[in-house]
Protein backbone atom coordinates (compact mmCIF):
# COMPACT_ATOMS: atom_id res chain seq x y z
CA UNK A 1 0.00 0.00 0.00
CA UNK A 2 1.73 3.58 -0.82
CA UNK A 3 2.63 5.20 2.06
CA UNK A 4 1.42 9.48 2.56
CA UNK A 5 5.01 10.84 0.46
CA UNK A 6 4.54 8.59 -2.66
CA UNK A 7 1.04 9.50 -3.07
CA UNK A 8 1.29 13.25 -2.85
CA UNK A 9 4.49 12.77 -5.33
CA UNK A 10 1.88 11.32 -7.53
CA UNK A 11 -0.83 13.28 -7.09
CA UNK A 12 1.32 16.79 -7.79
CA UNK A 13 2.96 14.65 -10.63
CA UNK A 14 -0.67 14.59 -11.94
CA UNK A 15 -1.69 18.08 -11.02
CA UNK A 16 1.23 19.19 -13.14
CA UNK A 17 0.74 17.33 -16.16
CA UNK A 18 -3.14 18.07 -16.77
CA UNK A 19 -2.50 21.43 -17.77
CA UNK A 20 0.40 20.72 -19.81
CA UNK A 21 -1.91 17.60 -21.77
CA UNK A 22 -4.91 20.00 -21.64
CA UNK A 23 -2.53 22.97 -23.55
CA UNK A 24 -0.16 20.99 -25.82
CA UNK A 25 -2.12 17.55 -27.33
CA UNK A 26 -5.64 18.53 -26.55
CA UNK A 27 -5.73 22.16 -27.92
CA UNK A 28 -7.89 23.08 -24.51
CA UNK A 29 -10.56 21.33 -26.13
CA UNK A 30 -10.83 19.02 -22.74
CA UNK A 31 -11.59 20.91 -19.71
CA UNK A 32 -8.54 20.69 -17.40
CA UNK A 33 -10.58 19.49 -14.37
CA UNK A 34 -11.38 15.77 -16.41
CA UNK A 35 -7.85 15.08 -17.13
CA UNK A 36 -7.28 15.77 -13.12
CA UNK A 37 -10.42 13.31 -12.63
CA UNK A 38 -8.89 11.02 -15.37
CA UNK A 39 -5.16 10.95 -13.74
CA UNK A 40 -6.34 10.52 -10.33
CA UNK A 41 -8.40 7.24 -11.61
CA UNK A 42 -5.05 6.22 -13.43
CA UNK A 43 -2.87 6.57 -10.35
CA UNK A 44 -6.17 5.68 -7.85
CA UNK A 45 -6.36 2.56 -6.01
CA UNK A 46 -8.68 1.08 -8.36
CA UNK A 47 -5.82 1.17 -11.31
CA UNK A 48 -2.30 1.48 -10.57
CA UNK A 49 -2.63 1.75 -7.17
CA UNK A 50 0.19 4.46 -7.00
CA UNK A 51 -1.87 6.92 -4.74
CA UNK A 52 -4.29 6.62 -1.46
CA UNK A 53 -6.23 9.26 0.24
CA UNK A 54 -4.47 8.51 3.64
CA UNK A 55 -4.45 11.31 6.99
CA UNK A 56 -2.41 14.01 5.17
CA UNK A 57 -3.64 14.29 1.51
CA UNK A 58 -7.27 13.83 2.81
CA UNK A 59 -6.71 17.12 4.62
CA UNK A 60 -5.29 18.66 1.38
CA UNK A 61 -8.06 17.23 -0.24
CA UNK A 62 -10.73 19.54 2.28
CA UNK A 63 -8.66 22.33 2.07
CA UNK A 64 -9.19 22.16 -1.88
CA UNK A 65 -12.84 21.43 -1.56
CA UNK A 66 -13.26 24.30 0.41
CA UNK A 67 -10.84 26.58 -1.46
CA UNK A 68 -13.33 25.94 -4.72
CA UNK A 69 -16.57 26.78 -2.77
CA UNK A 70 -14.85 29.44 -0.79
CA UNK A 71 -13.98 31.18 -4.57
CA UNK A 72 -17.16 30.33 -5.75
CA UNK A 73 -18.88 32.35 -2.42
CA UNK A 74 -16.69 35.41 -3.19
CA UNK A 75 -17.35 35.84 -6.33
CA UNK A 76 -21.60 36.04 -5.69
CA UNK A 77 -22.55 39.64 -5.60
CA UNK A 78 -26.00 39.28 -2.78
CA UNK A 79 -27.89 41.85 -4.07
CA UNK A 80 -27.96 40.11 -7.44
CA UNK A 81 -29.30 37.00 -5.59
CA UNK A 82 -31.91 39.29 -3.82
CA UNK A 83 -32.41 41.11 -7.12
CA UNK A 84 -35.39 39.91 -9.61
CA UNK A 85 -32.94 37.58 -11.27
CA UNK A 86 -31.49 35.97 -8.21
CA UNK A 87 -34.82 35.35 -7.25
CA UNK A 88 -35.53 33.68 -10.73
CA UNK A 89 -32.68 31.41 -10.33
CA UNK A 90 -34.11 30.23 -7.11
CA UNK A 91 -37.21 29.77 -8.33
CA UNK A 92 -36.07 27.74 -11.36
CA UNK A 93 -33.46 25.64 -8.63
CA UNK A 94 -37.19 25.13 -6.56
CA UNK A 95 -38.58 24.02 -9.47
CA UNK A 96 -35.88 21.83 -10.63
CA UNK A 97 -35.92 20.35 -7.37
CA UNK A 98 -39.74 19.19 -7.19
CA UNK A 99 -39.29 17.65 -10.72
CA UNK A 100 -36.57 15.67 -9.44
CA UNK A 101 -38.02 14.58 -6.80
CA UNK A 102 -40.87 13.38 -8.34
CA UNK A 103 -39.12 11.80 -11.30
CA UNK A 104 -36.90 9.95 -8.92
CA UNK A 105 -39.94 8.33 -7.15
CA UNK A 106 -41.55 7.35 -10.02
CA UNK A 107 -37.81 5.47 -10.89
CA UNK A 108 -37.75 4.53 -7.18
CA UNK A 109 -41.07 2.50 -7.63
CA UNK A 110 -39.39 0.31 -9.57
CA UNK A 111 -36.47 -0.63 -6.87
CA UNK A 112 -33.65 0.80 -9.49
CA UNK A 113 -33.05 3.70 -7.23
CA UNK A 114 -31.58 4.33 -3.40
CA UNK A 115 -30.90 6.66 -1.45
CA UNK A 116 -33.81 9.03 -3.74
CA UNK A 117 -32.94 12.41 -1.92
CA UNK A 118 -29.56 12.44 -2.21
CA UNK A 119 -29.68 11.63 -5.79
CA UNK A 120 -32.71 14.72 -6.35
CA UNK A 121 -29.95 16.93 -5.40
CA UNK A 122 -27.63 15.76 -7.30
CA UNK A 123 -29.36 16.27 -10.21
CA UNK A 124 -30.48 19.58 -9.18
CA UNK A 125 -26.27 21.07 -8.79
CA UNK A 126 -24.40 23.60 -11.20
CA UNK A 127 -20.71 23.45 -10.76
CA UNK A 128 -20.21 27.45 -10.24
CA UNK A 129 -16.59 26.72 -8.84
CA UNK A 130 -15.79 24.86 -11.91
CA UNK A 131 -17.55 27.48 -14.48
CA UNK A 132 -15.73 30.60 -12.98
CA UNK A 133 -12.42 30.24 -14.65
CA UNK A 134 -14.31 30.25 -18.26
CA UNK A 135 -16.49 33.13 -17.20
CA UNK A 136 -13.60 35.18 -15.96
CA UNK A 137 -10.92 33.87 -18.97
CA UNK A 138 -13.58 35.51 -21.67
CA UNK A 139 -14.83 38.67 -19.88
CA UNK A 140 -18.29 37.15 -19.44
CA UNK A 141 -18.76 37.76 -15.52
CA UNK A 142 -19.78 41.54 -16.03
CA UNK A 143 -22.18 40.25 -18.88
CA UNK A 144 -25.85 39.98 -18.45
CA UNK A 145 -25.01 36.42 -19.66
CA UNK A 146 -22.42 36.20 -17.20
CA UNK A 147 -24.60 37.75 -14.51
CA UNK A 148 -27.40 35.53 -14.93
CA UNK A 149 -25.72 32.00 -15.33
CA UNK A 150 -23.44 33.26 -11.88
CA UNK A 151 -27.35 33.51 -10.38
CA UNK A 152 -28.36 30.39 -11.47
CA UNK A 153 -25.01 28.56 -10.16
CA UNK A 154 -25.05 30.45 -6.81
CA UNK A 155 -28.32 28.62 -6.29
CA UNK A 156 -27.19 25.50 -7.94
CA UNK A 157 -24.51 25.57 -5.52
CA UNK A 158 -26.15 27.24 -2.00
CA UNK A 159 -29.24 25.31 -2.30
CA UNK A 160 -28.16 21.79 -2.42
CA UNK A 161 -25.80 22.28 0.34
CA UNK A 162 -28.62 23.53 2.39
CA UNK A 163 -30.75 20.57 1.08
CA UNK A 164 -28.18 17.92 2.09
CA UNK A 165 -28.28 20.19 5.69
CA UNK A 166 -31.84 19.57 6.16
CA UNK A 167 -32.83 16.45 4.22
CA UNK A 168 -29.70 14.23 4.80
CA UNK A 169 -29.29 15.05 8.47
CA UNK A 170 -29.61 12.25 11.02
CA UNK A 171 -31.61 14.68 13.80
CA UNK A 172 -34.84 15.54 11.51
CA UNK A 173 -35.96 18.32 9.53
CA UNK A 174 -36.82 21.01 11.68
CA UNK A 175 -34.09 20.47 14.72
CA UNK A 176 -31.84 20.50 11.16
CA UNK A 177 -33.24 23.58 10.65
CA UNK A 178 -32.41 24.93 13.93
CA UNK A 179 -28.88 24.15 13.28
CA UNK A 180 -28.48 25.14 10.27
CA UNK A 181 -30.30 28.59 11.25
CA UNK A 182 -27.69 28.86 14.21
CA UNK A 183 -24.96 28.08 12.29
CA UNK A 184 -25.73 30.68 10.41
CA UNK A 185 -25.89 33.36 13.01
CA UNK A 186 -22.57 32.44 14.16
CA UNK A 187 -21.19 33.07 10.53
CA UNK A 188 -23.07 36.59 10.37
CA UNK A 189 -21.43 37.08 13.99
CA UNK A 190 -17.65 36.00 12.56
CA UNK A 191 -18.69 38.88 9.44
CA UNK A 192 -19.21 41.30 12.21
CA UNK A 193 -16.39 40.77 14.27
CA UNK A 194 -14.16 40.82 11.27
CA UNK A 195 -15.45 44.36 10.02
CA UNK A 196 -14.63 45.67 13.09
CA UNK A 197 -11.20 44.53 13.01
CA UNK A 198 -11.08 45.64 9.54
CA UNK A 199 -12.40 49.21 9.97
CA UNK A 200 -10.49 52.24 8.91
CA UNK A 201 -8.24 53.65 11.33
CA UNK A 202 -7.95 49.85 13.09
CA UNK A 203 -4.05 48.99 14.29
CA UNK A 204 -5.09 45.61 13.06
CA UNK A 205 -5.48 46.90 9.54
CA UNK A 206 -3.01 48.29 9.37
CA UNK A 207 -0.45 46.12 10.45
CA UNK A 208 -2.19 43.37 7.72
CA UNK A 209 -1.71 46.17 5.12
CA UNK A 210 2.10 46.51 5.65
CA UNK A 211 2.63 43.21 5.66
CA UNK A 212 0.68 42.17 2.09
CA UNK A 213 3.82 42.22 0.16
CA UNK A 214 6.10 40.76 2.97
CA UNK A 215 7.08 37.18 3.42
CA UNK A 216 4.53 36.99 6.38
CA UNK A 217 1.44 37.48 3.69
CA UNK A 218 -1.18 38.12 6.60
CA UNK A 219 -4.07 38.42 3.70
CA UNK A 220 -3.61 35.40 3.13
CA UNK A 221 -3.14 33.84 6.12
CA UNK A 222 -6.42 35.17 7.47
CA UNK A 223 -8.52 34.10 4.41
CA UNK A 224 -7.13 30.33 5.63
CA UNK A 225 -8.33 31.22 8.96
CA UNK A 226 -11.59 32.26 7.80
CA UNK A 227 -12.41 29.16 5.75
CA UNK A 228 -10.79 26.33 8.41
CA UNK A 229 -12.90 28.39 11.32
CA UNK A 230 -16.02 28.15 9.53
CA UNK A 231 -15.27 24.60 8.05
CA UNK A 232 -14.63 23.53 11.77
CA UNK A 233 -17.79 25.75 12.77
CA UNK A 234 -20.08 23.43 10.03
CA UNK A 235 -18.40 20.31 11.49
CA UNK A 236 -19.19 21.13 15.05
CA UNK A 237 -22.70 21.52 14.14
CA UNK A 238 -22.59 18.10 11.92
CA UNK A 239 -22.87 20.24 8.61
CA UNK A 240 -21.28 19.83 5.79
CA UNK A 241 -17.64 21.59 5.65
CA UNK A 242 -19.00 22.99 1.73
CA UNK A 243 -21.51 24.93 3.71
CA UNK A 244 -18.34 26.51 5.71
CA UNK A 245 -16.09 27.10 2.60
CA UNK A 246 -19.40 28.72 1.25
CA UNK A 247 -20.15 31.06 4.26
CA UNK A 248 -16.22 32.17 4.26
CA UNK A 249 -16.59 33.41 0.66
CA UNK A 250 -19.65 35.47 1.29
CA UNK A 251 -17.96 37.05 4.40
CA UNK A 252 -15.11 37.78 2.41
CA UNK A 253 -16.75 39.59 0.15
CA UNK A 254 -19.00 41.35 2.58
CA UNK A 255 -15.56 42.29 3.93
CA UNK A 256 -14.08 43.30 0.37
CA UNK A 257 -17.44 44.29 -1.14
CA UNK A 258 -15.04 46.10 -4.41
CA UNK A 259 -12.75 43.26 -4.62
CA UNK A 260 -8.87 42.88 -3.54
CA UNK A 261 -7.36 42.39 -7.02
CA UNK A 262 -3.56 41.32 -5.16
CA UNK A 263 -5.38 39.15 -2.67
CA UNK A 264 -7.31 37.33 -5.17
CA UNK A 265 -4.27 36.98 -7.33
CA UNK A 266 -2.60 35.27 -4.94
CA UNK A 267 -5.91 33.12 -3.20
CA UNK A 268 -6.36 31.93 -7.27
CA UNK A 269 -2.47 30.84 -7.01
CA UNK A 270 -2.77 29.19 -3.70
CA UNK A 271 -6.11 27.50 -4.64
CA UNK A 272 -5.71 26.67 -8.40
CA UNK A 273 -1.78 26.00 -8.41
CA UNK A 274 -2.09 23.24 -5.43
CA UNK A 275 -5.38 23.11 -3.36
CA UNK A 276 -8.24 22.64 -5.93
CA UNK A 277 -6.08 19.95 -8.31
CA UNK A 278 -5.89 17.80 -5.12
CA UNK A 279 -9.49 18.07 -4.97
CA UNK A 280 -10.27 16.49 -8.38
CA UNK A 281 -7.82 14.04 -8.30
CA UNK A 282 -8.16 12.63 -5.24
CA UNK A 283 -12.15 12.58 -6.45
CA UNK A 284 -10.88 10.68 -9.56
CA UNK A 285 -9.21 8.15 -7.12
CA UNK A 286 -12.27 7.00 -5.71
CA UNK A 287 -14.07 6.38 -8.78
CA UNK A 288 -13.86 2.72 -9.34
CA UNK A 289 -13.88 2.42 -13.45
CA UNK A 290 -15.12 -1.10 -13.26
CA UNK A 291 -18.08 -0.11 -11.39
CA UNK A 292 -18.88 2.60 -13.94
CA UNK A 293 -18.19 -0.25 -17.11
CA UNK A 294 -20.80 -2.56 -14.84
CA UNK A 295 -23.76 0.04 -15.26
CA UNK A 296 -23.40 1.90 -18.59
CA UNK A 297 -27.10 2.40 -18.60
CA UNK A 298 -27.17 3.77 -15.21
CA UNK A 299 -24.23 6.24 -16.31
CA UNK A 300 -25.95 7.26 -19.07
CA UNK A 301 -29.26 7.52 -17.51
CA UNK A 302 -28.14 10.08 -14.34
CA UNK A 303 -26.17 11.91 -17.38
CA UNK A 304 -29.73 12.49 -19.68
CA UNK A 305 -31.73 13.24 -16.18
CA UNK A 306 -29.18 16.00 -15.34
CA UNK A 307 -29.62 17.61 -18.78
CA UNK A 308 -33.08 17.39 -18.43
CA UNK A 309 -34.22 18.38 -15.40
CA UNK A 310 -31.26 20.75 -14.87
CA UNK A 311 -30.19 21.65 -17.78
CA UNK A 312 -33.65 21.51 -18.87
CA UNK A 313 -35.10 24.07 -16.33
CA UNK A 314 -32.60 26.99 -17.06
CA UNK A 315 -33.12 26.82 -20.38
CA UNK A 316 -36.69 27.20 -20.17
CA UNK A 317 -36.33 30.17 -17.65
CA UNK A 318 -33.57 31.62 -19.82
CA UNK A 319 -35.61 31.87 -22.81
CA UNK A 320 -38.84 33.08 -21.39
CA UNK A 321 -36.80 35.76 -19.80
CA UNK A 322 -37.79 39.10 -20.97
CA UNK A 323 -36.48 42.43 -20.66
CA UNK A 324 -38.43 45.28 -21.78
CA UNK A 325 -40.53 42.87 -23.52
CA UNK A 326 -38.33 41.62 -25.21
CA UNK A 327 -36.13 38.62 -24.88
CA UNK A 328 -32.95 38.92 -22.69
CA UNK A 329 -31.16 36.41 -24.93
CA UNK A 330 -32.09 34.14 -28.16
CA UNK A 331 -32.21 30.68 -28.50
CA UNK A 332 -28.64 29.73 -28.85
CA UNK A 333 -27.73 31.78 -25.62
CA UNK A 334 -30.32 29.79 -23.37
CA UNK A 335 -29.17 26.51 -24.79
CA UNK A 336 -25.66 27.42 -23.47
CA UNK A 337 -27.01 28.59 -20.33
CA UNK A 338 -28.81 25.37 -19.86
CA UNK A 339 -26.00 23.53 -20.71
CA UNK A 340 -23.36 25.75 -17.86
CA UNK A 341 -26.36 24.93 -15.49
CA UNK A 342 -25.96 21.52 -16.04
CA UNK A 343 -22.55 21.66 -15.48
CA UNK A 344 -22.03 19.60 -11.96
CA UNK A 345 -19.37 17.47 -10.45
CA UNK A 346 -18.51 19.30 -6.36
CA UNK A 347 -21.72 19.29 -5.37
CA UNK A 348 -22.32 15.37 -6.38
CA UNK A 349 -19.16 14.41 -5.09
CA UNK A 350 -20.24 16.16 -1.34
CA UNK A 351 -23.64 14.17 -1.47
CA UNK A 352 -22.50 10.99 -3.09
CA UNK A 353 -19.70 10.87 0.01
CA UNK A 354 -23.06 11.94 2.73
CA UNK A 355 -24.80 9.12 1.33
CA UNK A 356 -21.95 6.19 1.69
CA UNK A 357 -21.42 7.71 4.91
CA UNK A 358 -24.54 7.38 6.29
CA UNK A 359 -25.08 3.81 4.58
CA UNK A 360 -27.90 4.58 2.42
CA UNK A 361 -25.87 4.47 -1.34
CA UNK A 362 -22.97 1.99 -2.15
CA UNK A 363 -19.32 2.55 -2.97
CA UNK A 364 -20.41 1.06 -6.55
CA UNK A 365 -23.19 3.79 -7.27
CA UNK A 366 -21.72 6.69 -5.89
CA UNK A 367 -18.64 5.93 -8.54
CA UNK A 368 -21.35 6.09 -10.83
CA UNK A 369 -22.97 9.11 -10.02
CA UNK A 370 -19.45 10.55 -9.54
CA UNK A 371 -18.26 9.38 -13.39
CA UNK A 372 -21.56 10.96 -14.58
CA UNK A 373 -20.16 14.32 -13.11
CA UNK A 374 -17.27 14.25 -14.81
CA UNK A 375 -18.90 13.45 -17.83
CA UNK A 376 -20.86 16.65 -17.60
CA UNK A 377 -18.04 19.15 -16.88
CA UNK A 378 -16.52 16.92 -19.92
CA UNK A 379 -19.39 17.57 -22.32
CA UNK A 380 -21.64 20.92 -21.35
CA UNK A 381 -19.23 23.59 -21.44
CA UNK A 382 -17.52 22.38 -24.67
CA UNK A 383 -20.81 22.50 -26.05
CA UNK A 384 -22.13 25.57 -24.67
CA UNK A 385 -19.07 27.51 -25.14
CA UNK A 386 -19.35 26.41 -29.07
CA UNK A 387 -22.88 28.11 -28.81
CA UNK A 388 -22.21 30.92 -27.63
CA UNK A 389 -19.38 31.52 -30.05
CA UNK A 390 -21.51 31.28 -32.79
CA UNK A 391 -24.38 33.12 -31.21
CA UNK A 392 -21.28 36.26 -30.47
CA UNK A 393 -18.95 35.47 -33.40
CA UNK A 394 -17.08 37.95 -32.43
CA UNK A 395 -16.20 36.78 -29.45
CA UNK A 396 -13.17 34.51 -29.20
CA UNK A 397 -13.79 31.71 -25.80
CA UNK A 398 -11.16 29.81 -25.68
CA UNK A 399 -10.98 26.49 -23.95
CA UNK A 400 -8.29 26.65 -21.58
CA UNK A 401 -7.50 27.85 -18.23
CA UNK A 402 -6.68 27.12 -14.75
CA UNK A 403 -9.51 24.83 -13.27
CA UNK A 404 -11.27 23.57 -16.12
Amino acid sequence: MPGPEESIFWIALCAVLAPLLAALLLRGKVPEVVLLLVLGVVIGPNVLDLAVTGEGVEMLRELGLGMLFLLAGYEIEVDELVGKGGRRALATWIACFAVALGLIGLIGLTDAIHAEIAVAIALTSTALGTLLPILKDNGLLASPFGRTLMNHGAYGELAPIVAMAVLLGSRGVFASVLVLVAFFVLALVVHRFSARISREGSVVLAVVQRGAESSGQPQVRLVVLLLVSLGVAAAVFDLDVVLGAFAAGFVLRGLLPQGHESLEHKLEGLAFGLLIPVFFITSGMAIDPQAVLDEPVALVAFVALILLVRGGLVLLATWTTRVDGERAFDGRESVSMGLFAATGLPIIVAVTSVAVSAGEMTATNASVLVAGGALTVLICPFFAQGLLTRSHPEQVIPGDGPGH
